[in-house]
C-alpha cells in the first residue's frame, strides 16, 4: 500500500473535528485556518475513498465507517507521540513537555506550589496544566491527550498505571455559628439530611461524601464547583466536606477536623502503562508529595 500523502497532521485534524463536532472549533484547537483544515480533511477522505463526516446545514455527523477510522487514528497518534517521547527521553525530562491535569477539587489548590517547584527542578520543560472530572481525565489520558493526571479514586483500568502521592484529610465546612463545628458537634454524620451539601454528580468528592453519610435530602442541593459549594456554606445553606488543601479562609465559614481514618482521600498520579516515560513519572509522584506537604502540613505522605 502506498501511504504517500498521509500525514499525522491530517489525522490530528480529523480527530479534532470528530471531538468538537465542528470544523471551526477543530481549526482553533489545531491553530490553523478553518478553510485549510477543511481542505485537508476532504483530501484525506478522497485519499481513503471514505466519507468520514456527513455534513448537513444543522450539524456534522461522523459516519459509521468514519467512527472506526477516527478510533484507529487515535491509536496511530498515540503511538506516534510515544515515538517522540522515547526519542526525547534521553535529551530532556518528559521529552521536553509535560501535560499534567488534576481533578477539579484538587488542581486549583495545589498547582500554584507544584508549578513553581517543578520548573525549578526541570527549568527546560514546558508544563501544560488542566483540570476536570475523573472520568474525563482518564479518557483524555487513554487517548493520549494527557501525560499524567492527579486523581483520587477510579475503577480498575488495565491500561492505567498509578502511584500514591499523598493522603489528604477532609474537614467539615460549616457556617461559622453552626453547632456542628462546636466542641459538642457530631460532624458530618450528625447533620440532618437537608444540611448536607454536595458537589454535582461526576465528582469523586461527592461519592466520598456519600460514602461517609448517604442520607441526603431529596432536593439534593449541589454545586458544580468546590468554590461555589463553599459560598453556599458561607451563606448558611448547609455544611459540606472539603479537602484540607481547599480549606481556605472564607468569611462566614468555619472548618472542623474529622477522623482521618474515615474522612480522607488518597491522591494518585496516573499514566498509561504503555508510556515509555514510566520511570520518570514514578520519580515525579515521589517528588510531588513532599512539595504539597510543605505547603499543607496536614497532608500525609505515608500512603501505605
Amino acid at each position: 500500500m502506498n501511504m504517500s500523502g498521509l500525514s499525522l497532521r491530517d489525522l490530528e485534524y480529523v480527530v479534532a473535528v470528530a471531538d468538537h463536532g465542528s470544523f471551526v472549533k477543530a481549526a482553533e484547537q489545531c491553530h490553523v485556518a478553518q478553510p485549510s483544515l477543511s481542505v485537508q480533511v476532504s483530501k484525506l477522505e478522497a485519499r481513503l475513498r471514505t466519507v468520514i463526516f456527513e455534513r448537513t446545514t444543522r450539524r456534522l455527523i461522523v459516519t459509521p465507517k468514519g467512527q472506526q477510522l477516527v478510533e484507529q487514528m487515535r491509536r496511530v497518534l498515540l503511538e506516534a507521540r510515544a515515538i517522540f517521547a522515547l526519542a526525547g527521553e534521553s535529551q530532556q525530562p518528559f521529552g521536553g513537555s509535560l501535560r499534567l491535569s488534576a481533578i477539579s477539587s484538587l488542581g486549583p489548590y495545589v498547582f500554584p506550589c507544584i508549578l513553581r517547584d517543578l520548573r525549578k527542578r526541570h527549568p527546560g520543560i514546558s508544563v501544560i496544566l488542566g483540570e476536570d472530572k475523573t472520568d474525563v481525565l482518564l479518557r483524555a489520558l487513554l487517548q493520549g491527550e494527557l501525560d499524567v493526571a492527579l486523581v483520587s479514586t477510579h475503577g480498575p483500568e488495565p491500561a492505567v498505571a498509578k502511584r500514591p502521592v499523598f493522603r489528604e484529610p477532609l474537614v467539615l465546612a460549616c457556617p461559622e455559628d453552626h453547632p456542628a463545628c462546636g466542641p459538642d458537634g457530631n460532624g458530618w454524620e450528625g447533620l440532618d439530611a437537608w444540611e448536607r451539601l454536595l458537589l454535582a454528580p461526576g465528582h469523586c468528592l461527592r461519592d466520598q461524601a456519600l460514602a461517609a453519610g448517604d442520607d441526603i435530602a431529596p432536593s439534593n442541593r449541589h454545586a458544580t464547583s468546590l468554590e461555589t459549594l463553599k459560598y453556599m456554606v458561607a451563606a448558611g445553606e448547609g455544611c459540606t466536606l472539603v479537602p484540607v488543601t481547599a480549606a481556605t479562609d472564607v468569611i462566614g465559614i468555619k472548618y472542623a477536623p474529622l477522623p482521618i481514618e474515615r474522612y480522607s482521600r488518597m491522591i494518585y498520579l496516573a499514566w498509561r502503562h504503555s508510556d515509555p516515560r514510566a520511570r520518570q513519572f514514578e520519580d515525579l509522584a515521589a517528588f510531588l508529595g513532599p512539595v504539597v506537604s510543605a505547603r499543607h502540613p496536614a497532608i500525609l505522605l505515608d500512603c501505605e
